[in-house]
């Protein structure tokens, strides 16, 4: 490839910023959404447009589905669908920063232990101080239902990464994602379909096609060419900073802006995301499904 040639394609890390900018944008804005549909409303509709968008992009390889596939692609679209959930439900409560801080130990956790080393374990304890200070129950103001809804996203995040290896060892890239988020999105819909539809209208169906845009389709574009040429570790670390990329964007978009001690939290968080990760840049590969998706969930 020549000079000019490789000039013309972005950084690897300008890319997982991009795709970190994108979540947490499509997060913050789902907060309008909120208010006119509810959570599950929003990712009801959010997750639908998700998922005839990647069925649009790739025909699902319904053939090649093994009587073996079925648990883990079922359990997936499950988690992926309970997690989006959980996710907006929280966001409704607390601020984005704090939902995406404690969404975040569930991937930290999941790769201390995998590390197999018992310091590992040190990480995410750090990041729970971190958590304690983004909520600071001292003032006796913590939403503890918020708090909750986040803490199972966790919980659904770390399932998601285990259940991603199975699919993503099947299925590769937008395949997997056009078997997986119409399952989220039917789950969504359990309780999302009641709770909008008394104010669906083709302006709120509009703007969740957007947000679909912003989350998942254009982040999994950016993270699939980044980890082309960055190991999925190193691209861990670089996805430290999503907690903190949450609070930057709840300020700009939604105004929530954090006390010191909260700022304190985000800087512990985003330490032991980098701390428990370690890697380098490659210099040619084909990411795939398992690397990308367990790196950024549909949220």
């Amino acid at each position: 490839m020549t000079a000019r040639g490789r000039s013309a394609v972005p950084a690897p890390w300008a890319l997982a910023v991009g795709a970190m900018l994108s979540v947490q944008l499509g997060s913050a804005l789902s907060v309008g959404l909120i208010e006119e549909v509810g959570p599950a409303g929003t990712a009801w509709l959010r997750l639908t447009a998700g998922a005839l968008l990647f069925l649009a992009i790739a025909r699902p390889p319904l053939r090649s589905i093994r009587r073996a596939d079925v648990p883990a692609i079922l359990g997936l679209g499950v988690a992926t669908g309970l997690m989006t959930l959980s996710f907006l439900a929280a966001l409704e409560r607390i601020p984005l920063g704090t939902a995406v801080a404690i969404e975040f130990l569930g991937p930290l956790t999941v790769a201390a232990v995998r590390s197999h080393r018992a310091r590992a374990l040190a990480w995410p304890a750090l990041a729970l101080i971190g958590v304690v200070l983004l909520t600071e129950p001292w003032h006796g103001e913590v939403d503890p239902l918020g708090v909750g809804f986040a803490a199972f996203g966790a919980v659904g995040w770390g399932a998601y990464i285990l259940l991603t290896q199975h699919v993503g060892d099947r299925f590769t890239g937008i395949r997997s994602l056009s078997l997986t988020i119409p399952i989220a999105a039917a789950v969504a819909a359990v309780v999302g379909v009641p709770q909008a539809a008394g104010s669906l209208t083709w302006g709120i169906a509009a703007a969740a096609l957007g947000l679909a845009v912003l989350l998942p389709v254009l982040p999994f574009a950016l993270e699939m060419l980044a980890l082309r040429h960055l190991t999925p570790t190193a691209f861990g670390t670089l996805m430290a900073l999503e907690p903190a990329f949450g609070v930057v964007l709840g300020l700009l978009v939604l105004h929530q802006t954090p006390t010191l001690p909260q700022v304190g939290g985000i800087v512990l968080v985003v330490f032991a995301g980098a701390a428990a990760q370690r890697g380098g840049r490659r210099a040619a590969a084909t990411a795939s499904a398992a690397e990308i998706a367990a790196a950024e969930a549909p949220r």
